[in-house]
């Protein structure tokens, strides 16, 4: 079974990449921490959700998905940051953090982020292409 890459997709550019990769069919799951996203998240014809307590550490268990990559689109640093937190143990595969904010950028590099990439458009496919790339190498 393909890995899943794994999605939090809080606004306008997360909500592309969603809708990129599902004009592709590439396996993924979107992560949410509440019932707001988790009904955009449908709006948008995701499938496969997962829903997580961000402030119960016993709920973060493993996901039965294989989790590849994970891509976090930043709306805030915390809830960015826990995401990190939460997602580091589900994958050996890259987390890559997309901002159009100055949050520096080592602090999610050390809370264990490989990519932290700086941009404030909202067409995303360049992220698929890269990704399409590295699964590629990895085969």
């Amino acid at each position: 079974m393909d890995d899943y890459i794994l999605v939090s997709a809080p606004n306008v550019q997360g909500e592309d990449f969603i809708k990129q990769l599902l004009r592709r069919h590439i396996p993924f799951a979107a992560i949410v921490n509440n019932k707001t996203e988790y009904e955009r998240m449908l709006e948008l014809g995701v499938s496969t959700i997962i829903v997580i307590n961000t402030t119960d550490e016993a709920s973060w268990r493993v996901p039965e998905l294989p989790i590849g990559r994970i891509f976090l689109f930043e709306r805030s640093l915390n809830l960015c940051c826990r995401y990190i937190q939460i997602c580091r143990s589900w994958t050996s595969k890259s987390i890559c953090v997309v901002t159009d904010s100055a949050n520096p950028r080592l602090i999610y590099k050390g809370m264990g982020a490989n990519y932290v990439i700086h941009s404030s458009h909202a067409d995303t496919s360049f992220l698929i292409i890269n990704d399409l790339m590295a699964s590629q190498d990895n085969r």
